[in-house]
């Protein structure tokens, strides 16, 4: 940088703004600078492309002349402001309601900048499998080969066998795809996200009243899974696939995790939980959660349950779900790993 003379040269003088454009750039990238030029339109990444393709070399002075106009500009810079509606709305996104925002863009006929590839890497599971149910299954196997491994591997794991064995072998017609088909796949998938109006509930519907039934007792659960599934079988299936109760722990919960479960509810539940397990599968689940623990700790458990007065039916009820809670608290925060089988019963 010592070079570099604080005067303008007439060299300088005399180059357009192109040209100028293209020194900055080459001189940058020498120096190690990280240029996110993928950002400028096309028109302007192939006429920067051109450009510097068309120059050979300039002089020392000249160089200085131009960097140093460069750096004034910069300086005389006090606030730059997003480019265009679309990035004036990802600028403020999070601080106006999605509504807003939803409105704004169809009004304006823009759409959501970024990578559409991340975008779509980043949606819920269940909607990837929405998309490579709706598309072709050559669209799905671009989906798939876009996607990480393991977000790829849980996307096939959400299919029918026949849909899936019907993907995997249209991965291997991918070979001759070409970038472009492969960014304009991307971009006609993100222009669907954009056209559907913002949702209410972030967390799927089933999700939510699996959530709900989770705390409620074994009777209500019972009543409304056999009243959804007289209505809607689908929905039924999808709720009760989103159920945990004290009932599935052992089915779900990995024996090295016991642990962590017992630590994550206060004793004295853990305790009423225990007590009240005293028949069919929820006394294999108190069995199946003494036997991963401590020998110590389990005898503890057992003698103190021995001695204790028996809890109500409601008291032991109430401490299985708070169990049960817990443990999706667990999972949800990656602390522990429930398996993906769905429970055969809800109840």
């Amino acid at each position: 940088m010592s070079d570099l003379s604080p005067i303008p040269t007439p060299q300088a003088e005399g180059l357009t703004q192109a040209e100028k454009a293209a020194i900055v750039v080459r001189f940058l990238l020498s120096q190690g600078a990280e240029l996110d030029l993928a950002q400028l339109p096309d028109g302007l990444q192939a006429r920067l492309t051109q450009q510097m393709g068309g120059m050979r070399y300039i002089d020392r002075r000249t160089l200085a002349s131009v960097m140093t106009e460069f750096a004034h500009e910069l300086e005389d810079i006090g606030l730059s402001f997003p480019t265009g509606l679309a990035e004036a709305i990802s600028a403020l996104d999070g601080k106006i309601s999605p509504l807003t925002a939803a409105r704004l863009r169809q009004e304006a006929g823009v759409r959501q900048t970024g990578d559409p590839w991340q975008r779509i890497a980043e949606l819920p599971i269940d909607d990837l499998a929405d998309i490579a149910r709706r598309e072709s299954v050559e669209i799905a196997a671009v989906v798939i080969s876009k996607l990480p491994v393991d977000r790829a591997a849980a996307l096939l794991g959400h299919l029918d066998g026949p849909h899936a064995r019907k993907i995997t072998l249209a991965v291997g017609r991918t070979t001759a795809i070409t970038p472009d088909a492969v960014e304009r796949i991307g971009l006609s998938l993100a222009s669907q996200l954009d056209e559907q109006p913002p949702r209410a509930f972030s967390v799927a519907a089933d999700a939510r009243l699996g959530a709900i039934l989770n705390q409620t007792n074994a009777k209500i659960r019972r009543d409304v899974l056999a009243g959804l599934e007289e209505a809607d079988q689908d929905f039924a299936q999808g709720v009760a696939r989103n159920v945990f109760t004290f009932a599935h722990i052992p089915a779900r919960v990995q024996p090295r995790d016991i642990a962590a479960v017992t630590r994550a509810v206060d004793q004295s539940v853990l305790l009423t939980a225990l007590a009240a397990a005293t028949d069919g599968d929820e006394a294999a689940t108190a069995d199946f959660l003494l036997s991963n623990l401590s020998r110590r700790m389990a005898d503890t458990l057992r003698e103190e349950i021995s001695e204790g007065d028996p809890p109500t039916a409601e008291e032991g009820e109430r401490a299985m779900a708070e169990l049960a809670v817990a443990i999706q608290a667990l999972a949800d925060a990656g602390e522990i790993k429930l398996t993906a089988t769905p429970p055969p019963d809800a109840a």
